[in-house]
């Protein structure tokens, strides 16, 4: 095919208006041909590895990726073909489990600061601090008025990173209710998958609808220009990594790292003088 790129706008959360998660239909795959969509993620990786190098040189500026999805929803998988190539001494991925003891003792944004990444470095959120808006949201562990007052307190958060120099894309990988079980299933089918299963997975997937309404809500409250989200269609994962592939090239070209000047005079070490 002829394309150029892959057209994620349509996936993107718009800053003002209301969001349906309905709109975004979560096998989507635009049409596309997989094996051009393939050479194109080999291309883009490729691309991402210089934008790497040119941001851990440049110093100044930082990338973070902050992916949200439902269980199954394909985060770990995503996680190790977008950044498999990656430097890691300029990579760092962050998972983030049930708060600590120590860390429920502080406001709930407190563990997530820490993370973010410094300049020059790519960081990724497996899970975030969204967390605190969605899984809290739905088995109800701090009131409905909190949660409205978090949405802003992330926002606020994510304004101040982007101010310091911190592009922030986040993602959620969008799956379907019979996807979910289809992978469920596959993980008691295979044993080296037993080890992903979790029975209490079957319980979260009761609260389905709840989810959903609760990712929705989100959506539209944390939907920003400086820190946008987008509804990735995740059941076609060669579709999903090469999709977010474009995404993060886009931001990388405008945020347009670059080496810095030598701090001497190159003339003064002619390439044939060494010894």
């Amino acid at each position: 095919m002829g394309q150029a790129k892959f057209d994620y706008r349509c996936y993107r959360v718009p800053a003002t208006g209301a969001f349906s998660l309905a709109s975004i239909y979560p096998g989507d795959d635009q049409g596309v041909d997989e094996d051009y969509a393939r050479k194109r993620l080999e291309k883009n990786l490729d691309d991402l590895q210089d934008f790497q190098e040119r941001l851990y040189a440049e110093g100044k500026q930082s990338l973070l990726l902050v992916l949200q999805a439902m269980d199954t929803g394909g985060k770990d998988s995503t996680i190790r073909k977008i950044a498999n190539d990656l430097n890691p001494q300029g990579c760092q991925v962050t998972g983030f489990k049930a708060p600590s003891h120590e860390e429920l003792s502080h406001d709930f944004l407190w563990r997530v600061h820490d993370h973010a990444p410094p300049a020059g470095h790519i960081g990724i959120f497996n899970r975030s601090h969204y967390e605190d808006v969605l899984i809290v949201r739905v088995h109800e562990l701090v009131s409905t008025a909190l949660i409205e007052k978090r949405y802003r307190h992330i926002n606020n958060f994510e304004q101040m990173l982007h101010d310091h120099g911190t592009r922030v894309i986040k993602i959620m990988l969008h799956i379907s209710k019979d996807y979910q079980l289809s992978r469920l299933r596959r993980r008691l089918e295979r044993s080296d998958k037993h080890w992903k299963f979790n029975p209490s997975d079957l319980q979260e997937r009761s609260r389905w609808d709840k989810y959903m309404d609760a990712y929705e809500l989100m959506l539209n409250q944390c939907a920003t220009k400086h820190a946008p989200w987008y509804v990735i269609p995740a059941e076609k994962r060669w579709f999903r990594n090469v999709v977010i592939s474009e995404i993060l090239i886009d931001a990388l070209e405008e945020m347009n790292p670059q080496y810095p000047p030598p701090k001497f005079d190159i003339n003064e070490y002619p390439p044939d003088s060494l010894v």
